[in-house]
C-alpha cells in the first residue's frame, strides 16, 4: 500500500463550519488509528461552498443539496484533495462520474433536537410562537402538527442560530442531535424529539466519505473504517430518496432501523405547507435495504392523491 507521509499527506476535503471540521477530524482520527499513522500524515483542506457563501436567501432559491458539495467534489475530481467528508443528509443521491461514497462512519443520534431559550419542550410552545428553520422538511412537519406556529427562515451554524434565538428572531428552532453531540454541545438541546413524532431527514446523523473510484489505495484505507450497519441503513434511505426524486427542496423524511435482525424502514412525504402528509413502511432482510426503500417509495407514489407531487415539478 502507498504510504502517506508528512511530505505527501492524504488530503481530507471538508466545509469549514465547526461541525464539518469535527467530522473531518473524526475521519482523520479513525484512519490514523486504523493504520497507526501520525496525524501529520493527513491534511485537512477547507473548501468554501456556494451554500456556505450565500446566507441571505433560503436554499430553495439558490439550488439544492449540491450547494454544499459541488466545490468539494470539483476539488476531488481534479486531485486537489484525496477524500471528501460529507454530512450525508446534505448529499444528492447521485455523485459526479468518477466519484463514489465508499465509506460511512458509525451513525450518530438520528433525532431532531428542540432548542429554545424560553420553552422547555415543543409541547410547551405557546399558540402563535415563532419557530426558525431553513429545513423544508422540518417546516412542513411543524406546519402539519402545529399550524398555529409562525415559521421563519433560520440559516447558519449552531452558534449563529443560538445568537438569533438570543436576539428574539424566533422562540425556538430545531437542530440535529448528531451535530450537537459531535460538537460537544448536547446540552444546547432542551429535549430530543421522538422519531415517532418527527421523523428525521434521510441519512441524518451519518457521515459519508467520498473518493475517486480509480484510487485503489484510498479505497483500501476507507474500507478499514467503513461501518457496514450504517451502510445497510442508508442503502434503504437513499434508495427511497432516489425513487421519489427528493432533495433539500422537498419535504421528505425517512428512517431505517435494524430491529430483531430485520431492517425496518418508514418514510413520510408532506406538502410544503404541511396541509397533507403521507406515510409508508416496509421491512425485510438487512441486505435488501435498497429494495425495501424503493418499495416504500413506489407505494407512496401509487397511493398519492392526484396533484400531491405537483410541488416537485
Amino acid at each position: 500500500m502507498k504510504k502517506f507521509t508528512p511530505l505527501t499527506p492524504l488530503k481530507i476535503g471538508t466545509r469549514g463550519s465547526p461541525l464539518a471540521l469535527a467530522q473531518a477530524h473524526e475521519t482523520r482520527d479513525r484512519l490514523s488509528a486504523a493504520f497507526n499513522l501520525d496525524p501529520a500524515a493527513f491534511e485537512i483542506v477547507v473548501i468554501q461552498t456556494t451554500g456556505d457563501r450565500v446566507q441571505d436567501r433560503p436554499l430553495k432559491e439558490i439550488g439544492g443539496k449540491g450547494l454544499f458539495t459541488k466545490e468539494i467534489e470539483e476539488s476531488l475530481l481534479n486531485g486537489g484533495i484525496d477524500i471528501a467528508v460529507h454530512s450525508m443528509k446534505d448529499m444528492p443521491v447521485a455523485q459526479p462520474e468518477g466519484l463514489a461514497i465508499t465509506c460511512y462512519l458509525p451513525r450518530e443520534d438520528v433525532r431532531d433536537a428542540f432548542v429554545s431559550l424560553s420553552a422547555a419542550s415543543f409541547d410547551d410552545l405557546p399558540q402563535g410562537a415563532t419557530v426558525g428553520s431553513s429545513s423544508l422538511r422540518r417546516r412542513a412537519q411543524l406546519a402539519h402538527r402545529r399550524p398555529d406556529l409562525k415559521l421563519v427562515e433560520f440559516r447558519g451554524n449552531v452558534q449563529t442560530r443560538m445568537r438569533k434565538l438570543g436576539e428574539g428572531v424566533a422562540d425556538a428552532t430545531f437542530l440535529a442531535m448528531a451535530g450537537l453531540n459531535r460538537l460537544g454541545m448536547a446540552d444546547v438541546a432542551q429535549a430530543p424529539l421522538s422519531v415517532d413524532t418527527f421523523l428525521p431527514a434521510v441519512a441524518q446523523g451519518a457521515i459519508g466519505i467520498e473518493q475517486r473510484v480509480d484510487d485503489a489505495v484510498v479505497g483500501t484505507m476507507l474500507a478499514a473504517i467503513h461501518d457496514q450497519q450504517t451502510g445497510d441503513l442508508l442503502a434503504a434511505e437513499r434508495a427511497f430518496l432516489a425513487r421519489v426524486e427528493g432533495s433539500c427542496q422537498t419535504p421528505i423524511a425517512g428512517l431505517a432501523e435494524i430491529i430483531d435482525g430485520k431492517l425496518h424502514f418508514r418514510a413520510e412525504i408532506l406538502r410544503p405547507d404541511g396541509s397533507e402528509a403521507m406515510t409508508g413502511f416496509a421491512n425485510g432482510e438487512i441486505h435488501d435495504g435498497a429494495t425495501i426503500g424503493r418499495a416504500v417509495a413506489d407505494d407512496l407514489l401509487a397511493r398519492a392523491p392526484e396533484g400531491f407531487f405537483d410541488w416537485m415539478k
